[in-house]
C-alpha cells in the first residue's frame, strides 16, 4: 500500500515529530509509513485523515500488487 503521507505534511508544514504528537505515534512509525515499510491500523489511518482533512482513500492507496 502507497500514501501519501510525506506529500500531506509538507503541505500543512509539518515535520515528522510534529505529526508523530498529533496522532500519538512515535517520529520512527510515521518515518516508516512513508517508507512504505509499516501499514497502519484503520484507527492510526483514521487519526491522520482528521490531520489532513482528507478521506482515508485520498492519503492511502493499493497498487495492483498489493
Amino acid at each position: 500500500m502507497k500514501n501519501r503521507i510525506k506529500v500531506e505534511r509538507a503541505i500543512y508544514n509539518l515535520t515528522q515529530a510534529d505529526l508523530a504528537k498529533k496522532i500519538g505515534v512515535s517520529r520512527q512509525t510515521i518515518n516508516a509509513m512513508e517508507k512504505n515499510k509499516y501499514v497502519p491500523s484503520t484507527v492510526l489511518a483514521l487519526k491522520l485523515s482528521r490531520v489532513f482533512k482528507k478521506n482515508v482513500e485520498d492519503i492511502f492507496f493499493l497498487e495492483d500488487s498489493d
